[in-house]
């Protein structure tokens, strides 16, 4: 067994763990310790500030993921004053390996090792998912992260994707005057328009819009809270559209991976757990027409593990050096 650090670097915080791998797999995965990006000049600070506050040496081994793609010299986070040259990451953080994903890809690897106890049924057959073939990943948050795992012989395979950037798909009079709307405001709309944090907004205000009230929560957060709690009418009525539209995103990527299990993960998966189960989801996620009867074959997950990125980037090192 060996011990590593393992990082997950958002636009805002970056958490940091030990884990202890071996034989591929992330045996343990010790307590986070999260730091503001903003309060820390680099990477490198921020690395030896955890080092302090555990009060011991950090091993010389790592696995990073980032909240950006990891192509080329120089990556750069929206939101995060930190420059990132991977080039420089075993000087500069004092290692020997590691391995650098991006924040969805390392959800990939969380979703293809955490126990099963992790996944939480959501709709479709109440069976695990498969040991063999295409996992597709939806993950609402900041934005709307998608990924597939493919699952073969033993073994597996993240492919991260840009999947959150199709088109909006509207499927009935509502949605198609909510497009016609944001088509005024964006010059185009994709799915992460309308599944994601910020997205509740868009459909908040087009809506509002719609039907000629007043737009009076104008703060996100506020927001987020009046419609969970549907304590505003408008925001409640946003929100539905939010897991409508969500059921039908992820059918459609479990349709272009040709997935036979799809997890939802990202911030807003867990947080919307209890909601998911009893909005119109589960029917727009089976509603493709003549794929209906595959469709309802598949069974849908939330993954409930409290750091699937720091899991995942652990997961990634651990299968780069198996």
């Amino acid at each position: 067994m060996k011990e590593i650090v393992t990082v997950d670097i958002g636009g805002t915080h970056a958490r940091f763990a030990i884990a202890t791998v071996a034989e591929g797999k992330v045996v343990t995965l010790e307590k986070e310790v999260t730091l503001k990006c903003a309060e820390h000049a680099s990477l490198a600070l921020a690395w030896e500030a955890f080092s302090r506050q555990i009060a011991r040496p950090l091993p010389r081994e790592a696995g990073i993921a980032v909240a950006c793609p990891v192509a080329g010299e120089i990556l750069k986070m929206t939101n995060n004053p930190w420059i990132i040259q991977p080039s420089q990451l075993k000087t500069r953080l004092h290692l020997d390996n590691f391995a650098l994903v991006n924040d969805f890809g390392a959800v990939g690897h969380a979703v293809a090792q955490v126990s099963s106890s992790y996944m939480q049924h959501l709709c479709g057959p109440e069976i695990d998912l498969p040991t063999q073939g295409t996992i597709s990943i939806v993950g609402p948050g900041t934005g709307l992260g998608a990924a597939c795992v493919l699952r073969r012989d033993g073994r597996y395979f993240v492919m991260e994707t840009e999947g959150g950037h199709l088109d909006y798909p509207p499927l009935d009079d509502v949605e198609d005057k909510i497009l016609k709307t944001l088509r005024h405001r964006f010059r185009r709309v994709s799915a992460e328009r309308i599944v994601s944090g910020p997205g509740l907004s868009n459909l908040y205000e087009a809506i509002a819009e719609q039907q000629g009230l007043p737009i009076t929560l104008r703060d996100n957060r506020t927001l987020w809270q009046n419609a969970m709690e549907g304590s505003d009418t408008i925001a409640a009525a946003a929100l539905e559209r939010f897991c409508l539209s969500l059921g039908a995103v992820s059918g459609d990527l479990a349709l272009a991976h040709g997935a036979r299990g799809v997890v939802i993960a990202g911030g807003l998966g867990l947080r919307l757990a209890h909601i998911l189960g009893t909005s119109g989801f589960a029917e727009r996620f089976v509603a493709k027409g003549r794929f209906e009867s595959m469709m309802s074959e598949i069974p849908v997950k939330i993954i409930t593990h409290p750091q699937p990125g720091l899991f995942g980037a652990a997961a990634a090192y651990a299968e780069a050096y198996s």
